[in-house]
């Protein structure tokens, strides 16, 4: 009878290896495939998490939103915004001085409304530097 028992119990345990080993290997799968997933998976959870960590820094109560601001400078019932004296500068570059528009690189403004000027230095500090004035 220890002979019976020995063989009964020696076919299952060959099946519950079986059984462990077909668990392990599904047809069509390829090797190294629940990995590949696996770290998608942990990639996405990533940035969401960075996605909300950036929402939540937007709207932390600490932080100040960014200023727009617009400044004018009247004198003589002349109105003129910082965009239109640089852009003034940017034309005299191009269409008086004959240069290149990708080569304006920096431009320094002096509005002096008591003479009706606005004086410039383009490009300061380098080879290119030129200076002058318009017309308010």
């Amino acid at each position: 009878m220890a002979e019976a028992k020995k063989a009964a119990a020696k076919p299952e345990t060959d099946k519950a290896v079986d059984a462990t080993t077909e668990t392990k290997k599904k047809p069509g799968r390829k090797p190294g495939t629940a990995k590949a997933a696996e770290k998608k998976t942990t990639a996405k959870k990533t940035t969401a998490k960075k996605a909300e960590t950036k929402e939540a820094t937007a709207k932390t109560p600490g932080r100040k939103p960014a200023v727009k601001a617009t400044v004018e400078i009247q004198f003589g019932g002349n109105t003129r915004t910082t965009e239109e004296l640089v852009k003034s500068a940017k034309d005299i570059w191009e269409f008086d001085l004959h240069r290149e528009p990708a080569d304006f690189k920096s431009v320094e403004l002096y509005v002096k409304p008591e003479d009706n000027k606005v004086y410039y230095v383009i490009n300061k500090d380098s080879e290119n530097e030129v200076s002058g004035d318009f017309n308010f």
